[in-house]
């Protein structure tokens, strides 16, 4: 059983996607693990991007979409791997820098647990 939208079927359960969902969908689809890259901040200034509490292993990404220069700090353990996401994302990439951050990479997010009461 189905419905008939504009001359096509649409079965049970189905949703119908407009263009800009579609293209919406399309842009998300690449996921930075898949690149072994984490984006730490998206679309930020220059002062938040280097701050020295962000890890040593985050990078300064400047890319152009739609006219609109952004930067971004992403971390991964190569430069090439944040490359690679960024141009296959985006296509324009301007330039990557070094970032600021000096908290070692593994520590970076850390919170310290909750120490226990003692009893008396």
């Amino acid at each position: 059983m189905g419905l008939e939208v504009k001359g096509d079927m649409i079965k049970r359960g189905e949703k119908q996607v407009s263009g800009k969902e579609k293209k919406e969908d399309e842009e998300n689809k690449i996921n930075p693990s898949d690149y072994s890259c984490e984006v730490i901040l998206e679309k930020t200034t220059k002062e938040t991007a280097n701050d020295r509490k962000l890890p040593s292993d985050a990078f300064n990404v400047f890319y152009v979409v739609k006219g609109e220069e952004r930067l971004d700090v992403t971390r991964s353990g190569k430069m090439v791997n944040v490359f690679d996401f960024y141009y296959d994302k985006y296509g324009n990439v301007k330039k990557i820098d070094y970032g600021q951050g000096t908290v070692n990479p593994s520590m970076w997010g850390y919170k310290q647990p909750e120490k226990k009461k003692r009893r008396k």
